[in-house]
């Protein structure tokens, strides 16, 4: 049993690159797909809605507006409230 997903966005090249991925793995192969990070990556559980939901309707907000300071306010630098949500969203 194989199973693959995450790829929301861009589904046909990584549902292809997926495919190629877990076929090299059924098939016991040492590829460059097998040697990917994500794969036999584990997630960690989603947050319970609704507070999932409300987690994420929070960080688009705070994009957003960090989206809003950064076009209209003149910054030339990152906005602190984007930094934030980075740090929050572990993409820093």
């Amino acid at each position: 049993l194989g199973w693959a997903g995450g790829y929301v966005g861009h589904g046909v090249a990584t549902t292809n690159l997926a495919g190629r991925t877990l076929r090299d793995l059924v098939l016991g192969r040492e590829s460059e797909l097998t040697g990917l990070p994500w794969v036999g990556r584990r997630v960690r559980k989603w947050e319970p809605e609704p507070l999932r939901w409300l987690g994420v309707q929070g960080m688009y907000a705070a994009y957003r507006e960090a989206d809003r300071q950064e076009t209209t306010g003149g910054r030339v630098t990152t906005s602190p409230i984007a930094g934030l949500a980075d740090r929050v969203a572990r993409r820093e």
